[in-house]
């Protein structure tokens, strides 16, 4: 029984052993020595992912780019493997021997700390980080930044997050994908379409970057307290110079993947107050007007008008339900057609939301629609306001009398929605459709039809015999379809190379093609002729601009150095342009 007790014991001592290792939170450094003018990587990574991270202070280095977050999940064998890193770059502040304290993490409400790290600092070295590692320069000269418009605004009210890719001018970016998305818990997001990527230039820790906007969001949370706001991570492919040059005397690149994260943010949600907060408050964040208008204010019983309930302004138009009219009984109203009319910019949400009711009369008088109020919370003043409509009379001329003692009692459109019922009593639509017969038949035999039918084969015969006679001589004109064919491919080449858009090599072989097929198209030379200097002279005796020539000219350039360089997008896409630009200038001026 001893034994069997020691066994039982030792079983479970190796399955909480076991459930302990499943969890792995370390720190790594990128080097334990190291200059006082050189950099220092630390990744905090971790097997299972946790929350409320807390890094060490860090107090004998300077933080000069961080945290970055990066996620992998993977898959071998119908196992899972899953990883998270936060990385922080550090610059010793002085000589010596240093401790990097622990880190923490709650992982499945237990916390979990890395061990101590030492690091020592010594004097400058000459090969600061060892600029010939690709890895080292890509990690310095890309980043990726969320900047995010508020961080402590109130429930309801819009901040934008616009996520920025810097990169250094020294390097370049051929490709990159997203990895991990932003889900915006807690948030009612809406993307604004960026209609292509534009270059811009920018500063990053005071140095000159280039810049471009990957992702523009507005969101509107949804509960108060804190609230964080999920990293996006890519998968960037960077070129990185290198020390060795091609036949032309340019630097080569060499690619290397870069996984870059905007790390994760947290904002602190302010509630709205609670005791000043009218009773007919439905969630209105904002600045906005409010109106209730008639299509008409005087009409017969039994006809229609339409009753529009609008908010207009700028805040969560959709996110709060508009205020009910209330009428007199005397007056049928039915279910409201909701529309909405807004756009969303780095502003917020604009426009303006409606509900429109159609109202019918069913007796002669006079009624009034009662004022309606509209309460929102104002972000500049920080208060509630209140804003009310005018009362409407609906003065109906002619119909049935009401001698009924409820005329005058209230029906709220809520509680007394109706469908619209057709019938001879109320009001009835125009037809848009008929179904007329001629009062006079005519016949088919001597009309116009008639006669046409029977000449229109005998005109089609000399039409044919002219458009056989051309056929002939557009086949016997050989030097012309050669031409014409020549036109043909450079038409062809130059729509393979917009459909290639965006793959270096293929594209630029296509755009080079196009080129020297609209060459031998409009100059009749052959490709063994299709020297730059020939070109020039041919194009300029054709009286084409010397600076149109030369843009041809350095086209072609691009054409045969661009396999060698890195090239962005935007790039491909402009002398995309460029080329179809002086195609077309050349037709103009040539002679």
């Amino acid at each position: 029984m001893k034994i069997l007790k020691n066994i039982t014991l030792l079983i479970a001592l190796l399955v909480t052993s076991i459930g302990i290792s499943q969890v792995k939170f370390e720190a790594k450094v990128s080097k334990t020595k190291l200059g006082i003018n050189e950099r220092l990587r630390i990744d905090f990574e971790m097997n299972k992912d946790g929350d409320n991270f807390t890094p060490p202070d860090f107090q004998d280095f300077t933080v000069i780019g961080g945290p970055n977050t990066s996620v992998s999940n993977t898959w071998l064998n119908g196992k899972r493997s899953f990883s998270k890193t936060y990385s922080y770059f550090l610059a010793p502040k002085k000589r010596g021997k240093f401790t990097i304290k622990q880190a923490t993490i709650e992982i499945d409400d237990q916390v979990y700390k890395t061990q101590t790290v030492s690091v020592e600092v010594t004097a400058a070295v000459s090969r600061p980080n060892d600029p010939d590692n690709a890895e080292n320069v890509a990690n310095e000269n890309i980043h990726l930044v969320a900047e995010i418009s508020k961080t402590n605004p109130y429930l309801n009210e819009a901040i934008t997050v616009v996520y920025k890719l810097y990169v250094s001018s020294s390097t370049g970016v051929s490709n990159w994908r997203e990895i991990d998305n932003p889900r915006y818990n807690d948030f009612w997001s809406q993307n604004i379409n960026i209609k292509g990527l534009k270059v811009q230039n920018g500063t990053y820790n005071g140095e000159d970057y280039r810049y471009v906007v990957l992702r523009k969001t507005v969101l509107y949370p949804q509960k108060s307290g804190k609230l964080e706001i999920e990293p996006l991570s890519l998968d960037v492919t960077v070129d990185v110079p290198t020390n060795r040059r091609d036949i032309f005397g340019g630097r080569l690149m060499t690619s290397v993947h870069r996984t870059v994260s905007a790390g994760s943010k947290t904002i602190n949600v302010k509630p709205l107050p609670e005791s000043t907060k009218p009773a007919d408050f439905t969630g209105a964040v904002g600045d906005f007007d409010f109106n209730i208008s008639a299509s008409k204010s005087q009409l017969n019983a039994s006809e229609s008008l339409q009753l529009k309930v609008e908010v207009s302004g700028n805040g969560n138009l959709k996110l709060f339900n508009l205020p009910k009219i209330t009428v007199p009984s005397s007056l049928e109203i039915y279910e409201p057609e909701h529309s909405e009319n807004v756009r969303t910019n780095l502003d917020g949400t604009q426009g303006s939301i409606s509900d429109s009711y159609t109202v019918v009369p069913q007796f002669k008088g006079k009624y009034p629609i009662p004022s309606v109020s509209f309460s929102y919370f104002d972000l500049k003043t920080e208060t509630y306001k209140r804003v009310s409509s005018k009362e409407i009379i609906i003065d109906v001329l002619e119909g049935p009398t009401n001698n009924s003692a409820s005329d005058n009692s209230i029906t709220t459109a809520a509680n007394n929605k109706q469908k619209v019922v057709l019938s001879n009593d109320q009001f009835a639509f125009v037809k848009t459709e008929t179904n007329l017969t001629p009062t006079t038949t005519t016949h088919f035999f001597k009309s116009t039809g008639f006669w046409s039918a029977l000449l229109l084969p005998l005109l089609a015969i000399p039409l044919a015999i002219v458009f056989r006679r051309e056929k002939e001589k557009r086949n016997a004109d050989v030097f012309g379809n050669k031409i014409r064919k020549a036109d043909k491919l450079a038409k062809k080449y130059l729509s393979e190379a917009k459909r290639a858009l965006g793959k270096k090599e293929t594209f630029y072989i296509a755009l080079e093609k196009a080129l020297h097929n609209y060459l031998k198209a409009k100059l009749h030379i052959e490709t063994s002729d299709l020297s730059k200097d020939k070109i020039q002279s041919l194009l300029a005796e054709k009286s084409v601009d010397a600076s149109v020539v030369s843009e041809f000219i350095e086209i072609l350039k691009n054409c045969e150095l661009a396999r060698y360089t890195p090239i962005s997008n935007v790039e491909m896409q402009q002398d995309y342009d460029k080329a179809a630009k002086t195609i077309s200038l050349i037709d103009k001026q040539m002679q």
